[in-house]
């Protein structure tokens, strides 16, 4: 009983990381009371099972933990953004958000016919633009902007952002990436 106390306690860390190592812990629990019913007597037993656990709970963490991995290169994907055509839009910022996980401009500009639009276009992580120099003061509602990126395939007013100048004319490091 008690070793089965201690793995619930080395489990409560790791149940509070993640659903899949949640659900890792609640197998592996599980097979530890199996086990302990089973093998009870059995010194022998004791031993391949617990050589066997320690296969199989590697073997689910690394399932578990190539699942995790798919999610997360699944979210930093081009397929939004026609990366074949590059536009630039001038206008004026209304919204600037240094914030995780990517930052986000949004600006207004005006078509051929005059009429205003609002854009929005999305950077790297804060992280890295703040390695290149940028803060979460860089822009301010009200400053001048040109911005250079990819398009949506859908024709939505959103660019995903390769380069921007402030309306001095500085060309601001845009860290490259997404």
């Amino acid at each position: 009983m008690r070793r089965l106390q201690e793995s619930a306690n080395d489990c409560n860390f790791l149940k509070q990381s993640c659903i899949i190592i949640r659900h890792i812990c609640a197998v592996g629990a599980a097979v530890d009371v199996l086990r302990q019913k089973c093998y009870k007597n059995s010194r022998i037993g004791w031993i391949g099972d617990n050589v066997k656990n320690a296969g199989m709970s590697f073997l689910a963490l690394c399932i578990g933990l190539l699942t995790i991995t798919g999610v997360a290169f699944a979210h930093h994907g081009t397929a939004n953004y026609d990366t074949n055509k590059t536009i630039t839009v001038k206008g004026v910022v209304t919204e600037f958000e240094f914030v995780n996980p990517h930052v986000q401009i949004y600006w207004e500009a005006k078509d051929d016919s005059g009429t205003t639009q609002k854009w929005q276009g999305e950077l790297t992580s804060p992280n890295r633009l703040t390695r290149v120099g940028w803060t979460k003061s860089s822009f301010k509602p009200g400053d001048t902007i040109t911005i250079s990126g990819y398009p949506t395939k859908s024709g939505s007013r959103e660019i995903w952002i390769q380069k921007v100048v402030t309306g001095t004319g500085e060309e601001l490091p845009t860290g490259l990436g997404n």
